[in-house]
């Protein structure tokens, strides 16, 4: 009968869910050519190939769809098996920027939920201001958040997200008329940043609606710049340390 590396399947469902050996590798702490080979031997060992490598991106072969639903019960199951002896729940208060949280964001989370048995996680949305002001109080334990001061932290570089103009591709602006603003409210620093004079804001391009576009180029509207997304984080734990890690993979793995 044929046995399964339990690790090996993990590592599947990882570079299925984001896309990307380099992030499932950054979600299990290893290589991307452990990750590689580990999903080279599965499989072998299966008979069947399971994803399709791209220059951009992996993609689940037919065997590796019809394979990946199973893979995440087995997941589970053993996450399961592995949290049977604990004790102590560990809650984890993370803040998020509104401005990270895009559509993809809360499909992938709800598959990391089984991730690490015994952690609990509670996300909390709003400004990165107020976010960064509850990480200094200690009400949170760590903070996703876009840099927007030269307070001295220590934090780790996730990405820099630019932003566009953006707009749904039907959109009109006749000469003459204002144009028509949709923007957070005071004092978002995305929306002090967009206004520019124009009194219209501006979305991350990662984050925006599906189908909209960026209208800045066609109106002749001022390139916006970027910002450096931020993880600051004072958790020392192997369950916490290995939950944030994972995040950090599944949002780089947005940018796809």
């Amino acid at each position: 009968m044929k046995t399964l590396d339990v690790e090996a399947v993990q590592a599947f469902v990882l570079a299925a869910d984001l896309k990307s050996f380099t992030r499932a590798a950054e979600a299990l702490d290893t290589t991307q050519s452990s990750v590689s080979l580990k999903i080279k031997r599965l499989e072998d060992g299966l008979g069947r190939r399971l994803l399709e490598r791209t220059p951009r991106q992996v993609q689940l072969s037919v065997d590796g769809s019809a394979f990946l639903g199973a893979a995440r019960t087995l997941i589970a199951a053993h996450q399961r098996a592995l949290g049977s002896f604990t004790v102590e729940q560990r809650r984890l208060v993370i803040g998020v920027s509104h401005h990270v949280v895009g559509a993809e964001l809360p499909l992938l989370l709800k598959r990391m939920s089984n991730s690490e048995p015994g952690l609990v996680m509670e996300m909390r949305v709003s400004m990165s201001r107020d976010i960064l002001d509850a990480f200094d109080r200690g009400t949170i334990d760590a903070a996703i958040v876009l840099r927007h001061d030269n307070r001295l932290r220590d934090g780790e570089l996730i990405l820099e997200e630019s932003f566009g103009w953006m707009a749904a591709p039907d959109f009109e602006h006749l000469p003459g008329e204002p144009l028509r603003l949709a923007t957070q409210a005071e004092p978002c620093t995305v929306r002090s940043m967009a206004l520019a004079g124009l009194a219209i804001a501006s979305l991350g391009r990662r984050v925006s609606p599906a189908g909209t576009i960026d209208i800045g180029p066609r109106l002749g509207l001022p390139s916006l710049p970027s910002r450096d997304m931020m993880l600051y984080s004072n958790v020392t734990d192997r369950r916490a340390v290995g939950f944030l890690r994972t995040l950090v993979a599944v949002i780089r793995s947005t940018c796809i």
